[in-house]
């Protein structure tokens, strides 16, 4: 998975807006890695596929989507994207803070034809382009070329959107924390690295971090990670050493360790089971 993010972070620069505040602006690509486990976020996402064709699976409806789609998914809705080996699927999504869409009884809505699509999809297009340039007082014109939006989307009759009480600043702070280590697990992270993202101390980072989702930031990391192993070893032929190192840990070894702490089986064995095998690696060598 090919993929790009960029963290808006609140500054007494930034407009008091009633309601919704832009957390982030993720752009992101098919590719081999591509991971299509369904997750969860804490705040609503609004998706524009900009190229190429795939669908949403949002909790037990599949969505078809091509270029200008629009999809908004509520905060706390399973949700995950599947994407056309022919035409790889492309998108942007933004994470929203305090509003969500009320348009279904599934948490989500679809926008696949709407007179402000244009219009709509060149200010997705221009946060992108703020995020990206990162020039003085980007963050203002992110968040005013938000409302911006809303308003577009909101000229849609179906199209129906409410506030939501946002939870504590610790809670959002490891909110964001949690989203970018399941977009940067592949990378190496540091718990340094992680509390300066988020303006926190590590300590402090570390501690609100454990009581919000039960273990610490390195173990969600190393966690993630293993998740994301599961797939490999099922599903592709990759050796375990290749998986080990695609995923970020420092040693084979420490792979295995990690893997059986979790799993309570090695990644070899996993690979037997999940392919309904007793002996062998399926000529995966290590």
């Amino acid at each position: 998975m090919s993929t790009k993010q960029y963290i808006l972070r609140r500054s007494a620069a930034s407009p008091k807006t009633e309601q919704a505040w832009l957390l982030y602006i993720t752009q992101t690509q098919y590719s081999e890695e591509w991971d299509s486990s369904p997750h969860t976020h804490d705040c609503t996402e609004f998706f524009l596929v900009t190229g190429g064709r795939g669908s949403f699976h949002v909790g037990s409806a599949v969505l078809p989507v091509t270029a200008d789609d629009f999809i908004i998914v509520n905060g706390g809705v399973p949700h995950t994207e599947t994407s056309s080996l022919r035409d790889p699927m492309k998108y942007v999504v933004l994470g929203v803070e305090g509003l969500e869409t009320q348009s279904g009884p599934g948490g989500y809505a679809v926008l696949h034809h709407f007179s402000e699509q244009r219009h709509a999809a060149a200010c997705m297009r221009m946060l992108l382009q703020e995020a990206e340039a990162a020039q003085p007082g980007y963050e203002a014109v992110c968040h005013n070329l938000l409302q911006v939006l809303l308003l577009l989307l909101l000229r849609r009759e179906t199209v129906m959107l409410r506030p939501v009480v946002p939870g504590p600043k610790s809670s959002r702070e490891c909110s964001l924390v949690r989203r970018y280590i399941d977009s940067h697990f592949k990378e190496n992270l540091t718990l340094d690295q992680l509390a300066a993202m988020a303006n926190l101390s590590k300590y402090y980072l570390a501690h609100a971090f454990q009581k919000e989702y039960g273990l610490s930031p390195i173990r969600y990391l190393t966690r993630r990670r293993i998740e994301e192993s599961r797939f490999l070893l099922a599903e592709t032929d990759h050796s375990l050493t290749h998986i080990a190192r695609v995923l970020g840990f420092s040693s084979l070894s420490y792979f295995s360790q990690s893997f059986r702490r979790i799993e309570g089986v090695s990644p070899k064995e996993y690979r037997q089971r999940s392919r309904g095998k007793t002996k062998g690696d399926g000529g995966a060598p290590v």
